[in-house]
């Protein structure tokens, strides 16, 4: 393979993922670009990568929900940020958070397992991340009923920035920060009425049931604020 020909992959692959408003794939890559196999790809995305950090790009590639997008460096959010202030975003409410922190640790799971963890009704709640494509059916569970089995979907792992599903934080480091953002003593803003002071989730329930999803024996709301910002163009 010539020189010219690595640059002209180089550029098929940059337009690519300039234009692209969701990962792409390796797989996805190959069969746009053809005539170019896995390994040469992934080189050539390497090359791309070390090019943006050398020459001081604003804008870099990432590997994210299982493919490779194109985005601003974080130190750079503030500029994007304001560009799109205007743009209402759209947020998950605390019960939704809370189910879908569950389904994420310990999918597959089945609807009576989570609302027995919640304590409350889940049905439109799960109406809702279905319809956000944030979870997804997965079968059905070998048990009287045969009741649907529910776990995460790659739009999840985009949305919170994550490139696979163990790379989601262990129960002890969730622990940890919440633990950390917790006041050490009651903050008052009138000595009359003192601000009560609420507690982080309890993480006693999320030990996994159904094998463990993280590696180490181990969801959402806004894209976290150091999570890049997407490049213009797409």
């Amino acid at each position: 393979m010539t020189d010219r020909s690595i640059t002209e992959h180089e550029c098929i692959i940059e337009a690519l993922l300039f234009a692209s408003d969701h990962p792409l794939s390796i797989h996805t890559l190959m069969s746009l670009v053809g005539n170019i196999d896995a390994s040469r790809l992934q080189a050539v995305i390497a090359a791309l990568r070390r090019r943006y950090d050398q020459n001081g790009h604003s804008f870099q590639i990432i590997e994210i929900a299982g493919g490779y997008q194109m985005c601003t460096r974080p130190r750079y959010a503030r500029w994007v940020k304001d560009l799109y202030r205007n743009r209402t975003a759209t947020r998950l409410s605390k019960p939704s958070l809370e189910t879908l922190a569950i389904i994420a640790y310990q999918q597959p799971i089945i609807r009576t397992d989570i609302e027995a963890i919640r304590g409350v009704n889940i049905e439109g709640v799960l109406k809702t991340l279905l319809q956000r494509n944030l979870i997804t059916i997965r079968g059905r569970k070998k048990a009287p009923g045969r009741p649907l089995l529910y776990g995460t979907t790659d739009e999840f792992l985009h949305y919170f920035g994550l490139n696979k599903i163990s790379d989601l934080p262990t129960r002890e480091e969730l622990k940890s920060l919440i633990e950390a953002e917790e006041p050490a003593e009651e903050v008052e803003t009138d000595r009359e009425h003192p601000v009560e002071q609420i507690p982080g989730p309890s993480l006693g329930n999320l030990a996994p049931s159904g094998g463990p999803v993280h590696p180490d024996g181990s969801s959402a709301g806004e894209r976290p604020t150091g999570d890049p910002a997407r490049a213009p163009g797409g």
